[in-house]
């Protein structure tokens, strides 16, 4: 993926930003299911690729029906989740498949290993992202490209993360959005 930084949108504002950027590939982090297909319209008049977090779809529950469903009636580039169904179904389906790892404690790292190797996702999703000494280490071990997100605030801490081994930041921080344009 060349695109280093994905406009996260959690908002309708933030998301007509995006469509107005240069930028071909966007994330929908918090939504509701109605808007759903205005937002998917929207994206593809302006030629633009979404990734949907499958998680915040609120009105859908994130499961194997729920994500058949929106890969075949929205055809996302992309779809976020914590749940390793989710995954496989996006997987399965040709949708590119983000597994969301949350850097919380060693307990939860392991577990997180452990799921990502048995799903294989195309990115895995860190969060938090400014921790660049862990998105090294999940990326030595895992050995599948990273999206940072999460807490990253500052323009070195973009760096950072990049420089540690991520292959993209996504940020809902609008004045991120500007670093590589």
């Amino acid at each position: 993926m060349d695109q280093k930084i994905l406009p996260a949108s959690a908002s309708m504002k933030e998301f007509e930003r995006f469509l107005n950027s240069p930028y071909e590939i966007g994330v929908f982090l918090d939504l509701h299911i109605a808007q759903l297909k205005n937002v998917n319209q929207m994206a593809q008049s302006y030629g633009k690729k979404m990734i949907y977090h499958v998680d915040l779809i609120h009105g859908i529950k994130n499961d194997d029906y729920a994500t058949e469903y929106m890969c075949q009636e929205f055809k996302p580039y992309g779809l976020i989740s914590t749940k390793s169904n989710v995954i496989l179904k996006a997987k399965q389906k040709g949708v590119i498949a983000i597994q969301r790892m949350f850097l919380i404690d060693s307990h939860a790292l392991e577990k997180s290993y452990k799921l990502v190797e048995r799903t294989k996702p195309d990115y895995i999703e860190v969060l938090p992202g400014a921790m660049p000494w862990m998105i090294k280490e999940v990326k030595e071990r895992l050995n599948t490209p990273i999206f940072a997100g999460g807490l990253i605030r500052e323009e070195d801490e973009v760096h950072n993360a990049l420089k540690a081994g991520a292959t993209a930041i996504t940020t809902s921080k609008t004045e991120l959005w500007d670093l590589f344009l």
